[in-house]
């Protein structure tokens, strides 16, 4: 994205990269790559049961396939996220598997595989620490992982909840709690209030009736600072949720998500994605093919924030857009 010299801002796209022979689910920077020199680079995975591996090259700024991760999946690969130190990956499938690969110099080993979930699972995602990984799926159920020396894996919870399938786990960027979105359109939170003890409940659920979502929720992201989140729906509708998180980081028990803004009639389709950045710009992606992009507005604070559209990118695929991921300096 750039910034114009008439006020505007434009999307430029620099490369349509190929290699996938199925659609492609979802995206994940590593978090370690792409500062101090190191080549940025990210994971995506597929419906054609592999994971790629892309690295920009630091001379002629292209991106190239580095490595294809295949052979463990037998089914569509959903979601892929890195651990913090950027040493491993994990990739939730449809096959009811969740792997783990370490990446051993360029080469990636498959190290660990999870399994517990009855049917798909949907989504994965890592704690700020490293130390925990959460997995959801069809079965209606969220699993928490406990990362274990030597790339094991001990499931410290299975959380029963969610009337539906569970569309995506997210942790929250630097608290230990866990955020669940569903086709029962809720979202969940989850909480353990002693750190050591693996006593994970719900501590809160945002239904329709306290300004949620009426259709299937498909994603959520946070911004920089953590005391917003942002979801996007079968609904059509973007919500923007906020939390007093300085009383949580204090210890001073749990701080309800309340609703603080919806931007709706952007998006004429299922919105399938959402991704905060660093900046504070949230891209969204969905199944009109579009990709849109939204700031909060500091014209108008009386009613609580509200966000204006900073600009909409027609026809950003030919299909479906699964997922918008800002790079992790952006």
């Amino acid at each position: 994205m750039e910034f114009l010299d008439d006020g505007n801002y434009e999307l430029r796209e620099i490369q349509t990269l190929e290699g996938h022979t199925d659609r492609v689910w979802s995206l994940a920077w590593k978090p370690t790559a792409g500062v101090d020199g190191v080549a940025p680079v990210f994971a995506s995975c597929s419906g054609d049961k592999t994971v790629r591996i892309w690295e920009q090259s630091a001379s002629s700024r292209s991106w190239n396939c580095k490595a294809v991760l295949e052979e463990m999946h037998t089914r569509t690969v959903r979601s892929c996220a890195w651990s913090p130190s950027g040493k491993l990956l994990a990739t939730a499938s449809f096959d009811a598997t969740t792997c783990i690969w370490e990446d051993v110099g360029g080469d990636y080993e498959c190290v660990a595989t999870l399994e517990g979930h009855e049917n798909e699972v949907k989504s994965v995602s890592w704690n700020a620490s490293g130390t925990l990984l959460a997995t959801c799926g069809r079965d209606k159920s969220v699993w928490i992982w406990e990362v274990m020396p030597g790339n094991e894996f001990e499931c410290v919870s299975v959380l029963q909840g969610h009337a539906q399938d569970v569309k995506m786990v997210q942790w929250h960027p630097t608290m230990d709690v866990l955020f669940s979105c569903s086709y029962d359109n809720t979202i969940k939170v989850w909480w353990a209030e002693d750190t050591d003890s693996d006593n994970w409940h719900c501590v809160q659920t945002i239904s329709e009736s306290n300004n949620g979502h009426s259709s299937t929720i498909w994603a959520l992201s946070f911004n920089a600072k953590g005391d917003k989140l942002v979801s996007c729906s079968d609904d059509l509708t973007i919500k923007i949720w906020g939390a007093d998180i300085t009383r949580m980081q204090s210890g001073d028990g749990y701080a309800s998500w309340r609703h603080l803004c919806t931007i709706s009639g952007y998006h004429d389709r299922t919105i399938f994605s959402v991704h905060w950045s660093r900046e504070g710009i949230i891209a969204s992606g969905a199944a009109d093919d579009s990709v849109q992009f939204f700031v909060e507005s500091k014209d108008d604070l009386i009613d609580g924030p509200s966000y204006k559209m900073l600009l909409k990118k027609e026809k950003a695929h030919d299909m479906d857009v699964n997922s918008v991921q800002w790079s992790p300096g952006v």
